[in-house]
């Protein structure tokens, strides 16, 4: 198999594990939501008949949706010390529970304003909805964002999600950034609790302004920093299995971009049919001063036009993303078990981890192991294991089971463990190792699936 990749030598320093920001940003986040009620509890003297209950549990509902939007805008800024301690993974994860609350807030939000305004005025819930849209100030434009969220809410559904091409997904997405910017408007307008509160309406802008000047920074800037800084261009696509391409691309002091092994870029190939296509994909090998190296298996339409890529296509990347790294592990001692075209990241850890190594790999086939060369030249050079977990001639699928995996590692318990696969096959393997005794900061997951 024709590569452009050298071995390189791995570092004999263990890293210290690094501690997680994961709890503190969480205890950030609920600590602003309260903040956010109590804003609602100092600026409220009291609230009497249903009128004013309904009103009152709608602006608390208002509050808290105008604060999550800017939480979920913020959660997908990718902010680099966030991608690295926390995992794109975890953040999308919380991202997509963030807006199912976002939307059902938003939902409890219209009806209970609404509903207290009616009875308050003594009027018909719709009769007050087109006084409400048609003559507060900034409402117009809030009703369009309104629906914008909705819309990408029912669009991030899972049922629908399955059903739509990602591409549409993403644009419809972007469409969050104007849903916000039409509705910020409505609530320092009509909002009674930042009405002569000068305190509360500078924090509103200065949460809004911080997100947006995050997105700016991490999403527009710093890519086109990157791009036009590196030039990255295909240099060579190279086919490793059926279904499953290399592609290595080359640009400028790459070594600057400061890519670890396991981490993954948002690629952008600029050609016909995948320009408007922005795929994350894992670092198949370590990054070079000069190249770097994916791995893609044709899954759908744009994966599978990656296979036809030309050298000289320009590619416009973001990144790198992810926590899937050395800095994870905490121990002399690690074990690596790749589903399918799940090796990628764990090919480029296998070389570079340092202390004891044993890489496991599932398949199907022994024809569906790609990269099986660099694998086994990588573990006759520093002395590690492969070992392959194939289907049998009947195609009887092989048991990753606790007791399985003990006796292929007999002091599993001591390892640190990275897993790359598919959902279920990481799920199933979690609840294994588990099993076996390895202690949950210890097995290391990382998932693209949104």
């Amino acid at each position: 198999m024709t590569t452009v990749y050298e071995q390189q030598t791995a570092s004999p320093l263990v890293p210290a594990a690094r501690r997680s920001l994961a709890g503190p940003l969480l205890a950030l986040l609920w600590a602003g939501a309260a903040a956010v009620v109590a804003l609602w509890w100092m600026s409220t003297d009291s609230v009497v008949g249903t009128a004013g209950v309904l009103t009152g549990a709608g602006r608390i509902a208002g509050l808290l949706t105008g604060y999550a939007c800017a939480v979920l805008v913020g959660l997908m800024a990718r902010v680099p010390l966030l991608e690295r301690q926390i995992g794109s993974d975890r953040l999308a994860r919380w991202h997509a529970m963030a807006g199912r609350y976002t939307i059902c807030l938003l939902v409890a939000h219209i009806a209970l304003i609404l509903a207290g305004y009616a009875a308050q005025d003594g009027s018909s819930l719709v009769s007050e909805t087109i006084t409400v849209v048609l003559d507060y100030p900034e409402m117009l434009k809030a009703t369009v964002g309104t629906l914008i969220l909705i819309v990408v809410g029912a669009t991030s559904a899972r049922a629908v999600r399955r059903r739509v091409r990602h591409e549409f997904w993403y644009y419809v997405h972007l469409l969050t950034y104007a849903a916000v910017f039409l509705a910020f408007g409505h609530q320092l307008a009509l909002g009674a609790d930042f009405t002569g509160n000068v305190a509360a309406r500078a924090a509103w802008y200065a949460l809004y302004l911080g997100v947006a000047a995050l997105v700016t920074w991490f999403r527009i800037l710093a890519p086109v920093r990157l791009n036009m800084r590196h030039r990255l261009r295909v240099e060579a696509v190279h086919r490793e299995a059926p279904g499953v391409w290399s592609v290595v691309v080359r640009g400028r002091r790459l070594d600057e971009i400061g890519a670890q092994a396991g981490q993954f870029f948002r690629w952008r190939f600029l050609t016909e049919g995948l320009r408007w296509t922005s795929t994350p994909y894992s670092l198949s090998a370590p990054p070079r001063r000069d190249l770097l190296r994916i791995t893609v298996k044709a899954l759908g339409d744009q994966s599978a036009a990656v296979s036809l890529l030309r050298p000289g296509t320009r590619v416009w990347a973001e990144g790198p993303y992810g926590a899937l790294t050395a800095g994870r592990q905490t121990s002399s001692k690690s074990l690596l078990i790749a589903g399918g075209v799940g090796v990628t990241p764990l090919r480029a850890l296998f070389e570079t981890l340092p202390g004891e190594v044993t890489l496991l790999y599932r398949a199907r086939t022994a024809e569906d192991l790609a990269l099986r060369g660099e694998l086994e030249a990588i573990a006759r050079w520093r002395g590690a294991r492969v070992l392959y977990a194939l289907n049998g001639p009947h195609g009887e699928r092989p048991c990753l089971t606790a007791e399985s995996l003990c006796a292929t590692v007999p002091d599993l318990s001591r390892h640190d463990v990275y897993v790359c696969g598919p959902h279920g096959f990481a799920r199933e393997l979690y609840a294994a190792l588990r099993a076996a005794g390895v202690p949950n900061r210890r097995i290391h997951h990382e998932s693209f699936e949104l």
